[in-house]
């Protein structure tokens, strides 16, 4: 116990022993500074320096754009950009998936490659169709209030309507006789309409020209995208007048009757009508004659 005591109070004494540490001029000898030191107080100090150093280098990394110079830190900068891309990138990934869809409604438009059913203009409506008998008219809470709100915005709205497709007025595109009616079992989806070679073709309504190419099947062919879907294909013209991306209004001179591709039977316009995607019987709209 003794020896444990005696221990103790040596390092104590070690540690609490007094040095003198001195600067002296080296030609004169002369006494310039000097400082009593303990080797307690300089591992004090020096403890206190590491730690304070410690933690100025921490608040240097984690506050100042020094931290970018470190492996493994990004830069704020960088990671605004990986963010900003992350969001076009999907925005792009939704656009390329509607732009296909699209394609695909074209693609079909082209070449007729859809199921062999018989679309005809009561089919259009009947899912419209209700059985007066089974449908409650009183009104409700939630019908009156929802009326009053549309009123109120219909009576200060500034914008233009959007105005029912069928409720558009079209115009025929050649005037002759009709030589091939609708017939989808046939996979016919379209009329054929005889005319005079070069006779003007006529768009229907006001709308956008989407394709106007030359193919090997149907020849010249020409279609335009006009309001709420609706789609109208021109084949086996003399000419085209219109491009892709040209605007055009009803009536308007799109192209010319003609007898080209490998399918023709003689100078006619081949005329389809597509409804989002399906096709519809020209006749039940448009009048020939």
């Amino acid at each position: 116990m003794a020896k444990k005591v005696k221990k103790r109070k040596e390092i104590k004494r070690k540690l609490l022993h007094k040095y003198r540490l001195v600067i002296l001029n080296e030609n004169t000898f002369e006494e310039k500074i000097s400082f009593k030191l303990s080797r307690l107080n300089v591992f004090v100090t020096g403890s206190l320096f590491m730690i304070a150093l410690i933690g100025l280098t921490t608040l240097l990394i984690a506050f100042t754009p020094l931290r970018e110079y470190i492996p493994g830190y990004s830069s704020t900068r960088l990671k605004k950009q990986a963010t900003e891309l992350t969001y076009k990138t999907d925005s792009l990934v939704r656009t390329l998936n509607y732009t296909n869809k699209y394609l695909d409604n074209i693609r079909m438009v082209l070449k007729g490659d859809i199921e062999n059913t018989v679309v005809n203009r009561d089919s259009l409506f009947q899912q419209y169709k209700l059985d007066p008998s089974t449908v409650d008219l009183n009104p409700i809470k939630e019908d009156s209030l929802l009326r009053a709100e549309v009123a109120l915005e219909d009576k200060y709205n500034l914008f233009e309507r959007v105005i029912d497709k069928k409720n558009l007025v079209l115009f025929a595109p050649v005037t002759g006789a009709i030589s091939m009616k609708y017939e989808p079992k046939e996979k016919h989806y379209a009329v054929d309409v005889t005319a005079t070679r070069d006779s003007p073709v006529k768009a229907i309504a006001n709308g956008t020209v989407i394709f106007s190419e030359w193919t090997a099947d149907t020849g010249y062919v020409i279609i335009l995208e006009h309001e709420g879907g609706l789609l109208s294909v021109y084949k086996h013209n003399g000419s085209l007048s219109k491009f892709q991306g040209d605007i055009v209004r009803g009536g308007e001179v799109i192209a010319s009757v003609g007898n080209t591709g490998e399918f023709t039977t003689g100078p006619h316009l081949h005329f389809e009508l597509w409804d989002n995607g399906t096709p519809i019987d020209p006749l039940n709209y448009i009048d020939f004659n």
